[in-house]
């Protein structure tokens, strides 16, 4: 699909499977019935022993432990000091010190494929392959099994019938694809063709899981990307202008059938709560807790208060590991967007841009940027998107473009071993 690059050729294609089995590991145990039942025993059995597969393998390919530090990995490390921290009272119970060691082995990982990160399109490839994949699994089991695929308990809304995803994954998987392919194609890195086969099935997808959150993560973060290459790129210039009147087309020809599918159904008081989200999220700011709550938070749980989930990654955070997780990923997320602004308009810029919008976004509705998740994925693609390229000769980051004066801080590190 994707024009290959000379940097891919460089990459051991066991990587490829490392991150394979890292988004195996991300997909969750819990969601919709499947046509073939699924004990969540044997699918957490699965998804823990692809992490360690995936572990391994990065070791066996990355002998040498070497890595590239970077701002984001390193506050991504530091995230567990109160993570195990607060687990340690065992409030949440055993379970909080098995998604410890779960997350520092997610952790672990990245940072043994550090390695790889040269500023190069070869992990965003990786990632739209494998949620490609992922999404085939979702296309396959609607055709399969209508009924099971769009069932009544979700509204009719498309959930995972062969593995268990829940609309708002399939969205989410959905919609970044999307992001990415489009912005592959503006760059030229992959043809009009390839990309409508990955394109246009994706977005019909995205549109049966009415998954509101991820529709407006997909417009946004596609708005800030393209609009980093209008100056520099005539295809992205053509191209905004394009989807901005189509835009403003289908909001004048569909805009009652918008609107429906945007409400779901619901009444306005439900809306106006994000679906009840917003009581969930009182009762957890109005909670009382000690000063070591308050600091490290309950521990890592299952991103749920009161028996009902948090859907919200600054409160999740807050909530299992207190305000210096929420100062952490805070500081990880502008890390990376100001990297991101002092980066010259290109390709990989943009795609960072993307995820990092399409992230905060979906920060407001969804968790998992405390914890190992998708989001720690996306972000993590970002980052190799923004190191600096590597020299062939030596393995150390090239030099900057002359003139351009980059602050220490936002620099990324030499490879260590």
């Amino acid at each position: 699909m994707v024009v290959e690059r000379a940097a891919e050729h460089t990459t051991p294609r066991t990587v490829a499977t490392v991150w394979g089995l890292l988004v195996l590991n991300t997909l969750g145990s819990t969601g919709a019935e499947t046509i073939v039942p699924l004990p969540r025993s044997l699918i957490q059995m699965v998804t823990m022993g692809a992490l360690a597969a995936a572990f391994a393998l990065a070791l066996v390919v990355n002998l040498r432990l070497r890595v590239r530090a970077s701002s984001f990995l390193l506050l991504l490390t530091l995230l567990l000091v109160p993570s195990v921290l607060s687990s340690l009272s065992l409030e949440s119970g055993f379970g909080a010190l098995f998604r410890c060691a779960r997350l520092a082995l997610f952790l672990a990982t990245l940072w043994l494929l550090s390695r790889w990160w040269d500023g190069g399109t070869t992990f965003v490839r990786h990632h739209i392959r494998t949620y490609v994949a992922v999404l085939g699994t979702v296309a396959a089991g609607a055709v399969v099994s209508p009924g099971t695929a769009l069932p009544d308990l979700y509204g009719g809304r498309l959930v995972g019938a062969l593995w268990p995803l829940t609309p708002p994954q399939i969205g989410q998987y959905a919609a970044v694809v999307i992001g990415l392919t489009v912005l592959l194609v503006l760059g030229h890195r992959t043809d009009r063709t390839s990309a409508a086969v990955v394109v246009v099935p994706a977005l019909v997808l995205l549109m049966l899981t009415h998954t509101r959150t991820a529709t407006l993560g997909l417009l946004v973060g596609l708005a800030l990307a393209i609009g980093s290459l209008v100056l520099t790129s005539a295809a992205a210039r053509r191209f905004f202008t394009w989807a901005v009147g189509c835009a403003a087309l289908a909001a004048v020809v569909f805009g009652s059938a918008l609107h429906a599918w945007f409400l779901r159904g619901q009444s306005e008081e439900n809306f106006t709560s994000l679906t009840g989200r917003a009581k969930v999220w009182d009762a957890l700011l109005a909670a009382p807790r000690t000063t070591s709550e308050y600091l490290f938070g309950a521990g890592l749980g299952d991103k749920s208060f009161g028996g009902l989930p948090i859907d919200n990654s600054w409160l999740a955070v807050y909530h299992e590991q207190g305000v210096t997780g929420v100062a952490l990923v805070a500081g990880m997320v502008v890390v990376l967007g100001a990297v991101a602004l002092l980066r010259p308009p290109s390709l990989s810029r943009a795609c960072a841009i993307f995820l990092i919008g399409y992230c905060a976004i979906a920060s407001y509705t969804e968790a998992g940027l405390g914890d190992a998740s998708p989001y720690l994925l996306h972000l993590a693609v970002a980052a190799s998107l923004l190191a600096a390229p590597a020299s062939p000769a030596t393995g150390l980051p090239t030099p900057g473009a002359p003139g351009r004066h980059v602050p220490r801080w936002a620099r990324s590190t030499p490879e260590v071993t």
